[in-house]
């Protein structure tokens, strides 16, 4: 005597996940480094207009100093991978800095909505695909010019031509390196912590 076949009901399917929705750790540890970051964008505040006099002689000088402002936007992308990141980490870090107090006051809120912007097209334009060394250092870059732009326009439309070519440039090669170059090795070093286990940027090696 045969076991009757055992009918067997289809299932549904469960919902693939969507890579790029962010999850709670997402949103969690990109304010982290947000708020980190307004701190220090603040104590830097201080310390860019306590040094505003050496650079008398030569301001646009002074816009080597200016990557530090720039680093969350590169780094909250670099670590989390999703859409918005860069923006989202920039402005809440610009927002924790006026928060703290700061003479420029809201205005630096602005500033974080363009300087998080400028490295979000980048990775945007690359399709969230490419988180190598390069591609940090573009990012970088790109938010250095958008800061210049933004300079420009609101401080120094008075400067020369000339003036206002060098501080972008100088701008930008600092942004390039402290933003880019700096946020790329920070990510790496963190990941050797553990402390990025639940992304992807710290589960692998990542290559130039």
């Amino acid at each position: 005597m045969t076991s009757p076949t055992t009918v067997r009901t289809p299932t549904t399917a469960e919902p693939a996940v969507n890579p790029r929705r962010w999850r709670t750790v997402d949103i969690v540890v990109a304010s982290s480094l947000a708020v980190a970051f307004g701190v220090v964008f603040w104590a830097w505040g201080q310390l860019w207009n306590t040094t505003a006099a050496a650079f008398a002689g030569f301001p646009p000088a002074q816009g080597f100093m200016y990557g530090v402002w720039l680093v969350p936007g590169v780094l909250g992308a670099l670590v989390i991978r999703k859409p918005g990141a860069a923006v989202y980490t920039m402005v809440v870090a610009s927002l924790v800095s006026a928060l703290l107090g700061t003479p420029w006051g809201l205005q630096v809120v602005v500033y974080g909505l363009v300087e998080g912007a400028a490295p979000e097209l980048v990775f945007a334009f690359l399709a969230y695909t490419s988180w190598r060394l390069p591609t940090a250092v573009v990012a970088g870059a790109v938010a250095g010019a958008a800061a210049a732009l933004l300079d420009i326009v609101f401080y120094y439309p008075a400067w020369s031509g000339q003036w206002q070519l060098a501080y972008t440039g100088v701008l930008m090669l600092s942004a390039a390196i402290i933003a880019g170059l700096g946020s790329w090795l920070l990510v790496r070093a963190l990941a050797r912590t553990g402390v990025l286990a639940p992304f992807a940027s710290g589960r692998e090696q990542v290559s130039v």
